[in-house]
Parts: structure tokens; sequence; C-alpha cells
């Protein structure tokens, strides 16, 4: 099986995030595989073991992605495509992203296509279904389960707590979600290996692209932390007289009633 993964990267959920300029600062800021697509990477390599065919790992930056790459590849991925767009975009969107990937897999003949259900700094969930939309392939999102026979798939996906069942084909584009399998950490050989398996580094004259025909659709206006939470305050006295004063400060301070 022809089987890709989109992989982004992402602040370390450990982070504590600062805004400096308007803009997110990074600098010295520790980086991951988003946790998501740590799940799609690991159901790629066990469809792979299981029906043969290797599995390719694409994300979009700098050169600062090829560790992300490595750390992919570590885990068992075959190969890595890292789609250099530094020099190139220094906005993108979701619309951005999307028609970059799909230029680069539209004669990949991909059989089977996984990303993740969300990225955990955007959190739009469009990436997947946009890329699907345009190679004009089946895709289901926030999968669960996974079973494919020959050209034929079953699919359990979540659905607000509850499951839906799903049969469809190949070829097909499935976004992970939590609950998939359990990704397996990158071993020690693993790690070795990784370092001698393909990294292909392009950039957006590879595709044929120009930066207008991926300029982002839509423009972040401010960037701004949420504001610091207040501390809470405990009411004393009889019961009434906490009512009382409950009752008046989310009238007159909180101005919620």
């Amino acid at each position: 099986m022809n089987i890709y993964v989109l992989v982004k990267r992402t602040f370390d959920t450990e982070e504590r995030i600062s805004i400096s300029g308007g803009k997110i600062a990074d600098d010295g800021a520790e980086f991951i595989i988003n946790p998501y697509d740590e799940y799609a990477i690991e159901e790629a390599i066990q469809v792979r073991d299981a029906n043969g065919g290797e599995v390719t790992v694409i994300t979009l930056g700098d050169e600062d992605a090829e560790k992300q790459l490595r750390t992919a590849l570590a885990m068992g991925a075959n190969k890595a495509v890292l789609i250099n767009t530094e020099d190139d975009l220094d906005e993108m969107d979701e619309f951005t992203a999307a028609k970059i990937i799909a230029e680069y897999l539209k004669d990949k003949d991909a059989d089977l296509i996984l990303a993740g259900n969300v990225a955990i700094d955007g959190g739009s969930g469009q990436i997947g279904p946009r890329v699907a939309e345009l190679l004009n392939i089946n895709y289901v999102t926030t999968i669960t389960k996974l079973e494919i026979d020959g050209t034929n798939v079953k699919i359990v996906r979540d659905v607000e707590g509850d499951s839906e069942m799903i049969e469809t084909s190949l070829p097909l584009l499935v976004t992970a979600q939590q609950g998939l399998n359990e990704p397996r950490y990158p071993s020690l050989p693993g790690i070795m290996q990784a370092r001698k398996k393909p990294l292909e580094e392009l950039e957006l004259d590879d595709l044929d692209l120009d930066e207008d025909e991926v300029a982002a659709k839509t423009e972040t206006i401010e960037i701004y932390l949420p504001p610091a939470k207040v501390a809470g305050r405990v009411l004393a006295g009889d019961l009434s007289d906490q009512v009382t004063e409950l009752i008046d400060l989310l009238k007159n301070e909180a101005k919620v009633i």
C-alpha cells in the first residue's frame, strides 16, 4: 500500500506561550509532532505492517521541522518529505497548506492518507478534509478504529461521545482521534536507522506553484493571551446574607443578571 501521513510541528504541550511583537514567541521553545498526528503515524505503520507497502510522512515549514520528521522515521515510517516554505511564504492558512499538500500528492497514487484530527495550536481540523476534497477522494474524520480488507474499509468514528460505523473504500483520507491506538516511542535502533532513511526537501518551485496560487485567504488581525483569572471570593455570614451578597455581586459587579 502507498500510505502518506500529514504531520505538523507544534509547540510542546508543556510550553508556556508568550506573545512578543504581536506574534507567538518561539525562541528557545520546544517543539514536537502534533500529538494527534502521532496516532496517524502509528496507524499508518500498523496498516503497512499488515498489508505491505511503505509509509511516507509529509510536513510543511522550515529546516527545523526535520527533527519531527526524523522522529516519525524513528517510529517506523519509511520516508519523509519536507516542503520548505520559509523563503516563499510569510503567512499560511488552511487553504495554503492544503493546496500545497494536495499538489504534492496529486500524482502519487496514494491508497491511504492519514492526518491528525486537529492540530493543538490552530485546532481548525480543516487540513485533512480540504486535501481530500482537492484530490477528489473519500474522507472520514475523527476515526477510532480502521479495518482494511483489499480496497474495502470499515471505520468507527467518534461523534460527540458516541460512535458511528462507516463502510467506504480506498483511496481514502482519514483523520485520527485519540483512542485509535497507542503511539509507540522511537527505539534506539529506530533512531539509528532514521538517520539513514530518505528525507526529501522540496520548495514551491519544485511543485510548479507560485506564491499567488497559494496565498492565504485569511488574515490574522491580532494575537493575544486570555485575561488572567481573577481570584475567587468566599462569602461569609448567614446563608440569607450570602445569597443577598451573591445576587448583588452578580448584578452589579459581574453584570451577568
